[in-house]
């Protein structure tokens, strides 16, 4: 059976900014998906400890209020979610999320701000994962406009009615993964961590291009990252 017919579960994080070395999980959602429908979901509601601000909520819709009235504390979330994703990692079972190296890398750093386990032990390997991000960008390299979750939804045909809802992302996200593998059968016929090689390998060619972009612009610009799934120093 291809990866894609096979259970996966998607992941997303509504985080309180941008930058994953910074910015605390405010909510996160896994969700459980086979043959394109969602067969379990968790989510989990945070009170990030710091305030989140209202142009971050404007997008998200949780505000500092709601969070810390009805949020759970920040490492209890953190750890569980971590767990969660372990538990599916050591079933060989690929966990679905867009833009990987931003939830990823985020919780994981919301590991260590609490003295908890990372999300890889130290010697270990993140995965499997499928990055519909990076995927859609190495196989569909010259299609023009957007690449965030919604462009990706409305180019492969997949609903998403409530986009940066963390449970609709990591279904549409999933979707997303399910209908690039219809469309580019060398991404469905990869075994797994074939398919997670690749990825890695996409990913730091982009992160090289999109540098280099960058300084041309302004020679101080910050290198990005070129780790993936995960940005581990982050």
């Amino acid at each position: 059976m291809a990866w894609h017919e096979d259970l996966l579960v998607g992941f997303d994080l509504e985080t309180t900014g941008t930058d994953p070395r910074q910015a605390r999980i405010v909510t996160a959602a896994l969700t459980e998906v086979k043959d394109g429908q969602p067969v379990r979901h968790r989510a989990w509601l945070a009170d990030p400890g710091v305030p989140i601000p209202p142009e971050t909520t404007a997008i998200h819709g949780v505000s500092t209020a709601r969070a810390v009235a009805e949020g759970r504390p920040a490492p209890e979330v953190a750890a569980e979610v971590a767990d969660a994703i372990r538990g599916f990692w050591a079933a060989q079972v690929p966990v679905v999320v867009y833009n990987a190296p931003f939830d990823l890398s985020l919780l994981d750093a919301e590991l260590r701000r609490y003295a908890l386990p990372p999300l890889v032990a130290p010697g270990g390997r993140p995965g499997p994962v499928v990055d519909p991000l990076v995927i859609d960008r190495a196989l569909d390299r010259y299609r023009r406009g957007k690449r965030t979750l919604e462009a990706a939804c409305a180019v492969y045909g997949v609903t998403l009615d409530d986009a940066h809802d963390a449970g609709a992302d990591a279904l549409a996200a999933v979707r997303v993964a399910r209908a690039l593998a219809v469309r580019f059968p060398e991404a469905a016929d990869a075994d797994l961590w074939e398919l997670q090689h690749a990825q890695s390998g996409w990913y730091a060619a982009w992160a090289e291009d999109f540098t280099a972009w960058l300084r041309r612009r302004d020679a101080a610009a910050a290198a990005i990252p070129g780790e993936w799934p995960l940005h581990m120093a982050a």
